[in-house]
């Protein structure tokens, strides 16, 4: 395994007192697919103190960029919201994950579903040319306790709209479901619900999930991967790997921070 370079922090922007972005410097060796996560963290004790992170910027871009929640006593994060433009932080040289679109076989439609940080990989995936060559729409869930928790996502998406090359490809094809469970807002519920019981496709005016035509991919707390992998099984959908694609594919690697 490669190991982890000091990159230097380029940009830092906190969310709430929950959430911050923060991006990078981008070494020219460093290759990943959009969707894929790396190690990275901070010397800590004389030692690399690492945890898994989605990078949010696609494979094209020049700098890296990650979110992350804050963990008031989270051996990393704890740390890791203190930086500030001009500080290092440890990049792992090896990307991995599930969330690849190898990993899925053909179908109409690709549905993202996240919770919290858990769009980081997603913001990554819809940034891809490619995905709107395989794909007829693509469906970027965003579940968060509340609204504000949303902005991050939100921005992201409208920038995407705007892009001066992406924007035309794009068209209408992204569709952006973000719903909270705390506050009164236009959707409300947890994501798995809200797919289970046709909400979401009544609101989007797409057909009721189904294997034959959907592909899935999911990230977010262990609870929602449970319960999103429960309504997969349900469903019929089967999971996919790079080793064997398959209709729906979760990203196990951010359980603790």
């Amino acid at each position: 395994m490669a190991a982890p370079a000091p990159q230097t922090v380029i940009e830092v922007r906190h969310w709430t007192d929950r959430l911050f972005s923060f991006k990078t410097t981008r070494d020219k060796s460093f290759r990943f697919e959009n969707g894929q996560f790396v190690m990275i963290g901070l010397p800590v004790d004389g030692r690399p103190l690492l945890r898994a992170y989605s990078m949010v910027s696609a494979n094209y871009e020049e700098c890296l960029e990650f979110f992350s929640i804050k963990v008031p006593n989270g051996p990393l994060t704890s740390r890791l919201q203190q930086i500030k433009v001009g500080d290092h932080v440890l990049v792992g040289g090896k990307p991995t994950g599930t969330l690849v679109q190898a990993a899925l076989t053909d179908g109409k439609r690709l549905y993202l579903v996240s919770t919290g940080t858990g769009i980081a990989p997603f913001i990554s995936v819809v940034k891809d040319p490619q995905v709107y060559e395989r794909f007829e729409t693509v469906v970027l869930i965003h579940g968060c306790r509340f609204i504000k928790e949303l902005e991050f996502g939100r921005l992201a998406v409208e920038a995407l709209r705007k892009d001066e090359y992406l924007s035309e490809m794009i068209g209408d094809r992204l569709i952006y479901y973000p719903t909270v469970t705390r506050e009164e807002f236009v959707h409300r519920g947890r994501v798995t619900h809200l797919l289970d019981s046709g909400t979401i496709a009544r609101d989007t005016g797409l057909p009721m999930l189904n294997p034959a035509e959907d592909r899935v991919m999911i990230c977010g707390s262990p609870a929602v991967l449970a319960d999103m992998c429960a309504l997969m099984d349900k469903l019929g959908f089967e999971e996919g790997a790079l080793s064997k694609p398959g209709s729906y594919v979760i990203e196990k690697a951010f359980v603790e921070r």
